[in-house]
C-alpha cells in the first residue's frame, strides 16, 4: 500500500537487489499563495532568474562558498535527535552544500507571507556545539584559517599559537542567498531515518535570518552535505542518490503522490542500463556544484549548437550548466537562448498568435495564444558525451492554462515556453552559464552518481516507481 502524502515517514529498504533509503519528497508550492497562474508563474520565474544571477555578485574572501538563492519547491524530512526526536521539514537543494534550519528562539526579518515548511521550531539544548578546529567549521567559513576561527571565537592567544583551541566553538558563520541571509552556528547532533540512525551529524542552526524563514538540507558536493555526510557512515548510501520528481502544474492542482528520494543504489530488472550519462565538470569556484557540459538543443529535426562555455569549466569556474533541484525554470545565456526561441518561434508563430502581455504576466515567453491544438515542436537536450540525449516531454517545456486577461469573461487559452533568458553572455563570469532547473527535470529519474562522477537520465512514471521501491521495502 502506497502511504499517503501527508504521512512523510522514512524506509531502510534492504535485500539482495536493494540497500537504499527511499525518502518521499513533497511539493509544496501552492497556488493559493497567489491571486492567479499568471502571478504564480510570475513569482517563479522571478525566483529562478534571482537564484541564477547571485552567483554574478562578488563574494569577499570570507564568502567564497556561499549557496545560490533558495527556491525549490520540494521538501523532505527527518528526525534529528536521540532524546525525544524532532521532525524537521527542509527545502531539497542540490545547489547548496549545508543542512541548515531555524532553532528557538529563532526571529525573523521580512518573513511575512513566505511559506514556513516546519511548523514548530526545534529546540537544540541537547546538541553538541562543533569545535573551531574542525575541518566542519573551516567548511563552513570557507576560506578562513582555523587561527582565524580561533581568533574570532576568542580563544587565549597561547592557544592559537600553539594550535591548542579545540575547547574553542566555532564561532557563527553568515550564508546570504540571492533574495535573504541567515547567521547560524554549527551543532552535531544524530540524524535518524527509520532504523539508521547517524551520530555527530553536522548541521547548521540559524536564531536570525533575513527574508529566511525555512531551512534547506543541501545536497551539493560540499564536506557539509547531507549525502557527504552519509558517506562517512555508509559509502554505499553516500555515494549515489537519485530523485524522480512527479510532475505538477501551476493551476493548484495537488500531487498526489510524493517523488521519490533515493540515497544508494537500486538495481531492479536492469533499470540502470535505460540512464543516459553525461560527466560531471569540476567547478573551482563553486565546487558544491553538480556542473555539466550541454552541447546543443535540438528544435524539432534542427540542432543548435551550444556556445563552447556550455560544454565545459575553465579554470576560474566559468561555464557549465548546474543541474539544480532548486531553480524552477532552466536559464540560458542570452545568445543561445534567443536562437532556441527564434527556432521555436518560427515553427509556432507561423500557426499561434504570439501573446505579448501574457509574457509581461508570467515572466516567460514566447507566449503564445491557442486556438485548437497548440502545434509544438519536439526539444531535446544534447548533453557532452556519446548517446547523451534526453527528448522533453512537452509539458516540461511548454505550460498551457487560461489567461483571465482583463476579467473573468475574457478567458483564454494560451501556451508558454518554459526556458528562460539568463542575460548577456559577457555578464556570465565566475559561475556557470546555465541552470537546468527542476520543471525540466520532471518525469525523470535524475541519478548523481558521485562515485563515476557522473550524472544520469531516465525517463520514469515516478508515482509508479515510488510504488514500487515502496512494495519491495
Amino acid at each position: 500500500m502506497a502511504l499517503p502524502l501527508f504521512l512523510l515517514c522514512f524506509m531502510l529498504c534492504i535485500s539482495t537487489s536493494y540497500q537504499i533509503i527511499l525518502l518521499p519528497l513533497t511539493h509544496s508550492l501552492s497556488k493559493a499563495q497567489f491571486n492567479s497562474t499568471q502571478h504564480l508563474l510570475k513569482s517563479t520565474s522571478n525566483r529562478s532568474a534571482s537564484r541564477f544571477h547571485r552567483h554574478r555578485h562578488h563574494q569577499n574572501q570570507n564568502q567564497v562558498s556561499l549557496p545560490l538563492s533558495q527556491g525549490s519547491d520540494y521538501t523532505l524530512s527527518f528526525n534529528l535527535g536521540s532524546h525525544s526526536p524532532q521532525t524537521i521539514t527542509l527545502y531539497m537543494d542540490t545547489g547548496s552544500d549545508l543542512v541548515w534550519f531555524p532553532c528557538a528562539p529563532f526571529q525573523c526579518i521580512l518573513c511575512e507571507g513566505k511559506p514556513n515548511a516546519t511548523t514548530e521550531t526545534p529546540n537544540i539544548t541537547r546538541s553538541y556545539s562543533v569545535s573551531c578546529q574542525s575541518s566542519a567549521c573551516a567548511a563552513a567559513h570557507s576560506s578562513m584559517s582555523s587561527h582565524d576561527l580561533c581568533a574570532i571565537a576568542r580563544c587565549p592567544l597561547d592557544s592559537i599559537e600553539t594550535s591548542d583551541c579545540s575547547s574553542a566553538t566555532c564561532p557563527p558563520f553568515y550564508y546570504a542567498y540571492g533574495d535573504g541571509s541567515f547567521i547560524a552556528r554549527l551543532y552535531r547532533d544524530t540524524l535518524s531515518m527509520s532504523s539508521l540512525f547517524i551520530k555527530n551529524f553536522t548541521f547548521g542552526c540559524a536564531h536570525t535570518a533575513l527574508a529566511e524563514p525555512t531551512g534547506v538540507a543541501g545536497f551539493g558536493r560540499g564536506l557539509l552535505s547531507l549525502p557527504a555526510q552519509l558517506a562517512t557512515f555508509s559509502p554505499q548510501l553516500g555515494n549515489r542518490f537519485s530523485y524522480c520528481l512527479a510532475s505538477h502544474s501551476f493551476d493548484g492542482e495537488r500531487v498526489r503522490k510524493p517523488s521519490p528520494l533515493i540515497l544508494g543504489s537500486y538495481d531492479a530488472a536492469g533499470q540502470h542500463d535505460e540512464f543516459v550519462y553525461t560527466s560531471m565538470l569540476n567547478n573551482p569556484k563553486h565546487p558544491y556544484f553538480y556542473c555539466v557540459g550541454l552541447a546543443g538543443i535540438s528544435i524539432g529535426k534542427r540542432t543548435i549548437p551550444a556556445p563552447e562555455m556550455m560544454k565545459r569549466v575553465d579554470g576560474k569556474g566559468n561555464g557549465g550548466v548546474v543541474v539544480d533541484s532548486g531553480t524552477t525554470f532552466t536559464m540560458l545565456p542570452a545568445s543561445f537562448y534567443n536562437l532556441v526561441v527564434a527556432e521555436f518561434d518560427r515553427r509556432v508563430g507561423r500557426v499561434h498568435k504570439r501573446a505579448s502581455e501574457v509574457e509581461d504576466k508570467t515572466g516567460l515567453g514566447p507566449c503564445y495564444y491557442l486556438d485548437g491544438l497548440a502545434q509544438v515542436p519536439p526539444v531535446t537536450l544534447h548533453f557532452v558525451g556519446n548517446n547523451s540525449s534526453v527528448m522533453l516531454p512537452r509539458k516540461n517545456y511548454f505550460y498551457e492554462f487560461l489567461d483571465v486577461g482583463d476579467g473573468m469573461r475574457s478567458k483564454r487559452k494560451v501556451g508558454c515556453m518554459m526556458l528562460m533568458n539568463g542575460g548577456d553572455d559577457a555578464e556570465l563570469s565566475g559561475g556557470p552559464w546555465a541552470t537546468l532547473g527542476n520543471y525540466q527535470q520532471q518525469g525523470f529519474e535524475v541519478v548523481y552518481d558521485l562515485e563515476k562522477q557522473r550524472l544520469g537520465f531516465a525517463k520514469r512514471q515516478c508515482a509508479s516507481l515510488w510504488d514500487s521501491l515502496n512494495h519491495k521495502s
